[in-house]
């Protein structure tokens, strides 16, 4: 499937909602992240990760109780998800922009790190 594609999109949230060890987590953690990324071959593309209500989800558009957003360009992503580049050296180096509640990343970092392994995954049957 191709990175950031509908069906991409839609295996990512799959994955999530049937992860349990996020689903547990999502009792301990209200944020709300938007992703941006424009310049894709399918446009600007927005997504968003919830976890509120004890539940985590993972879909296409804003989150919509947003506590944090970050932007980037296609190639940017590209580089981060096939692992070609380290996402905090694109972030200290500019080339993901943030904006919010730099705390509620911090403190919800134990759910973001549970979400690695469902991108290894789905980079597997990723192209770019």
């Amino acid at each position: 499937m191709r990175y950031l594609s509908t069906e991409w999109i839609t295996s990512v949230a799959a994955a999530v909602a049937a992860n349990s060890e996020l689903q547990s987590l999502a009792s301990q953690h209200i944020v709300g992240l938007t992703q941006v990324v424009t310049g894709t071959p399918f446009g600007d593309i927005t997504y968003h990760l919830q976890s509120s209500n004890g539940k985590v989800v993972f879909a296409p558009g804003e989150a919509h109780e947003e506590h944090v957003r970050f932007t980037e360009s296609y190639e940017t992503a590209v580089a981060v998800s096939d692992g070609t580049l380290n996402a905090q050296e694109a972030f200290i180096s500019g080339k993901i922009k943030f904006v919010g509640d730099h705390q509620k990343l911090i403190d919800a970092g134990d759910l973001f790190a549970a979400l690695n392994p469902i991108f290894e995954e789905i980079r597997l049957s990723t192209t770019y």
